[in-house]
């Protein structure tokens, strides 16, 4: 397959990881695309603007953090084994507190790291039977190996697709004529 795609191409048309199965090859996929999105998504904001909540909604802060930590601890799972007490302890503290004000540089920079281990993960994964029984939590919720690698690409995406969203609130406010720097925004 070739790999010169224009750079605008989506992950999947890019004929990048042939050497690995298709069903973890679009996961790889769906982490690019995650990072592209959020890459272009997040560009100009400031610090102050992905901790606050526009409208009420989530910082993206959170979400940044978030699909880092959570792509972590579903991979766990995928891999047979429950969460350490260090992968609780990162859970608790997702939604950030007055004294956690990463810039977002730092908060990409997280996704970032996080998806180069899944990458590696996944890669491990890729060669294991799917259908591999696998439990997720103190409840031991059922689930195997592909399902938990399908989730890893449809929870990022999800919450991919919130950062994208607050994002165009942020930049909308940002326009209202008149109106006080921060207005409503909860910049304030």
């Amino acid at each position: 397959m070739s790999t010169s795609a224009p750079p605008d191409t989506e992950p999947w048309l890019r004929g990048t990881h042939a050497d690995v199965p298709a069903a973890a090859r679009a996961v790889l996929h769906a982490l690019e695309l995650a990072l592209d999105d959020l890459t272009q998504w997040t560009a100009g904001l400031t610090d102050a603007e992905v901790h606050s909540q526009p409208l009420g909604l989530t910082p993206i802060a959170f979400h940044l953090r978030h699909i880092a930590r959570s792509t972590d601890r579903i991979l766990t799972y995928a891999e047979g084994r429950q969460l350490t007490a260090g992968q609780l302890a990162a859970l608790k503290s997702e939604q950030g507190s007055e004294g956690q004000q990463e810039s977002l540089a730092a908060l990409i920079a997280e996704v970032e790291a996080s998806f180069a281990s899944a990458a590696e993960r996944i890669r491990v994964l890729a060669t294991a039977n799917l259908d591999t029984p696998r439990f997720v939590g103190r409840k031991q919720l059922p689930t195997s190996i592909g399902g938990a690698l399908i989730h890893v690409a449809d929870h990022t995406m999800r919450h991919v697709g919130l950062v994208i969203a607050t994002a165009k609130v942020l930049r909308a406010l940002r326009k209202l004529p008149g109106e006080p720097c921060g207005f409503a925004t909860g910049l304030e």
